[in-house]
């Protein structure tokens, strides 16, 4: 909790989460699938279909951190990884970062390691299937969209 100096002498109450920034990954496999995984979260109560992502370890390079996550997360390792645009997914109460890629030639090379709360299922997709979800808005979460989106319109 802050407490924001108004011009005029007032003071506001300003509430800011504190947690460390992420990576979000565009896993496509070299026969051009995406790989997404089902997550369970807890907040909503509901499964989403989302890409991979997770929160960087203290020091850890980002592009390290999406090749960990990915790992982690779906058992694929990239043959290459580039930068998208990064975003401020929670921009007026966090200073937290999201550090985009796009992970290509991606093949499957072990199995998930998920952390002990995590609850998800990996599943590749076709890019049509991708983009139609996307157009029909079925993607909730933000990291997911927007990331999508980013890849489609400038690698796309």
């Amino acid at each position: 909790r802050d407490w924001l100096k108004l011009e005029g002498g007032g003071r506001q109450e300003h509430h800011v989460i504190e947690i460390s920034d992420a990576v979000v990954v565009v896993p496509i496999t070299r026969d051009d699938s995406i790989v997404l995984v089902g997550q369970y979260r807890h907040p909503n109560g509901q499964t989403h279909w989302e890409l991979p992502a997770g929160r960087l370890q203290e020091g850890e390079d980002p592009a390290e951190g999406a090749r960990r996550e990915l790992l982690e997360e779906t058992g694929h390792a990239a043959a290459s990884l580039q930068p998208l645009p990064g975003f401020y997914p929670t921009n007026g109460i966090s200073a937290h970062y999201a550090h985009a890629f796009v992970a290509t030639g991606c093949e499957e090379i072990a199995e998930v390691q998920l952390d002990p709360a995590e609850r998800l299922v990996p599943r590749c997709f076709t890019r049509a299937e991708v983009e139609a979800h996307l157009d029909a808005g079925g993607f909730a979460d933000g990291f997911t969209a927007l990331t999508l989106m980013y890849w489609l319109r400038l690698m796309g």
